[in-house]
Formats: structure tokens, sequence, C-alpha cells
């Protein structure tokens, strides 16, 4: 099991919260209320600061029934908080609805989710191998039926 270390930054700062066991993300909750006009972003404060444990990184990622109902996402979702960054966390929140939104404290308003991080060595080549069943094919390749 991995231990994630969470510092608090303010009296109103919440934990990460698994709602049911076996769940990948844990929720966060915002710090602050803040009006998110249609069309437009804002920066959110969860007030923490993680310490992740080795080779591992944080998945910002959005979550569903703000995204269905709300029609709010993580702008760079997955956004991503990187091992040896300490500093505090915010979420990039994007409205695409045709309402403004109004976050509050206390909302829940993304997931975290722990994944590995892989050593990888980056090696320059000459040649890469394209036989593959999909080649070179790119966007729109496989159709859509």
């Amino acid at each position: 099991m991995y231990e994630l270390k969470v510092k608090l930054l303010y009296s109103n700062s919440k934990l990460p919260e698994f709602a049911n066991d076996g769940d990948a993300g844990m929720d966060v909750f915002s710090v602050e209320n803040k009006l998110i006009k249609s069309g437009e972003s804002e920066l959110i404060s969860i007030g923490l600061v993680l310490e992740l444990p080795k080779n591992t990184e944080i998945q910002v990622r959005p979550k569903s029934g703000l995204a269905l109902n709300n029609q709010l996402t993580v702008l760079n979702s997955p956004g991503t908080i990187d091992e040896g960054y300490r500093g505090e966390v915010k979420i990039v929140i994007i409205n695409h609805g045709k309402q403004d939104f109004m976050i509050k404290e206390g909302m829940k308003i993304a997931q975290l989710v722990l994944k590995p991080v892989y050593d990888v060595r980056i090696c320059k080549v000459d040649y890469i191998n394209h036989d593959t069943d999909r080649g070179v094919n790119g966007f729109g390749s496989s159709g859509i039926k």
C-alpha cells in the first residue's frame, strides 16, 4: 500500500476522500467560493500540499456529476502533479455550460488518481518499425462503426 502525505493549509482544508471502497479517485474539495462564468475557467484552491510516494504521479480528473449536470470539467484533463512538486495544489476548472456556476467552499470539484511512473530511457533512432496492423494510419482510421 502506498502512503500519500497531505498537509492541510487552511482551517477549512479537507483531506482527500474515497467515496467508496475500491474507488480509484479521491475526491478533493474547494476551500473557496468562486464564480466560473460561462465559457471561462478559474483556478480553484483545494488547500493542500502533497508529498507523493517515490515513482508516482497524481492525475487530476473531472467529477462525472459536475461534467454531466453542469458542463464543468478539469481544463487540462488529466492534469499531472509530479512527485517532486511541493506547492499548493490548485485545479483549473472550465465551465462549458451556458450558465455561470458558483463553486462553493466544501464542494467536491475533482478527483485525484495516484499512478505509477516508469523510468524511461529516451533513444534517438534512425528507423521506426511501421510493420503493424495500424501502421501510420491516424485520426479516424478505425472508423465509427
